[in-house]
């Protein structure tokens, strides 16, 4: 009966692949395969001052993903990017930039985003993307606090450059402390590695504002992680 009803969902929505529009199925192999890259060290106009990773450039199924997730309710792809967000932690801990989970404890901070812009997409989606990291990573212990907030003021910033993105942010992203996650009792001598997290990262005007954030109440930042870089 499952897959009678399935099948007549898919002649009224046809299933398609969220990176590449393929018919019948929701995210195809290709697509996942896409995903597996090593990361790529990029260096935004706007520096953060701390290593930056993307798993790929804004194209193919990175960049259909992230719209179909961001602009047409997609919450389902959250699932593989969350997974692809995942083997990049790894791969990143292999490759020695970050500290493996024996030694520190991960925490995701999802960058911030402009709550109208949430509101549209029915919750933010890099927290969930973050989240679903969190959980393709569990048993082990992953913390993803949402503590940045976009002030009121902030802009859409498709068409704005550098420096104008940079002015868009400077002074707009606010901590919130109470949802910062304390260490776990039993562990309090363990380190953090500490990664800002975004769907992607154009000039770099909003990771250099929340990592500057983020430093201001001595939260250090070991790197940002994004799905595609521009």
């Amino acid at each position: 009966m499952t897959s009678v009803l399935s099948s007549m969902l898919d002649l009224v929505l046809p299933r398609e692949c969220g990176g590449c529009e393929a018919v019948g199925t929701l995210w195809c192999a290709r697509c996942e395969d896409e995903l597996t890259t090593s990361p790529l060290e990029v260096h935004p106009r706007v520096d953060p001052g701390v290593p930056c990773w993307a798993m790929g450039t804004y194209t193919g199924p990175r960049r259909g993903a992230v719209l179909a997730l961001k602009e047409r309710g997609r919450r389902d792809l959250a699932a593989p990017l969350g997974r692809a967000v995942s083997r990049t932690v790894a791969r990143l801990r292999t490759l020695g930039h970050i500290d493996p989970p024996q030694l520190a404890d991960l925490v995701l901070v999802p960058a911030p985003t402009r709550a109208r812009a949430a509101r549209g997409r029915g919750g933010d989606p890099v927290e969930r993307l973050a989240r679903a990291a969190a959980g393709v990573l569990a048993p082990e212990h992953v913390s993803v606090p949402q503590v940045l907030r976009m002030r009121r003021g902030v802009r859409d910033s498709v068409g704005l450059g550098a420096a104008a993105r940079a002015a868009n942010v400077a002074g707009r992203i606010d901590f919130l402390p109470a949802r910062w996650d304390e260490p776990r009792a039993t562990v309090q001598h363990r380190d953090r590695t500490i990664l800002l997290v975004d769907d992607v990262l154009t000039t770099g005007a909003t990771a250099c504002e929340s990592v500057r954030v983020l430093s201001s109440f001595g939260i250090r930042t070991d790197g940002v992680l994004v799905v595609a870089a521009v």
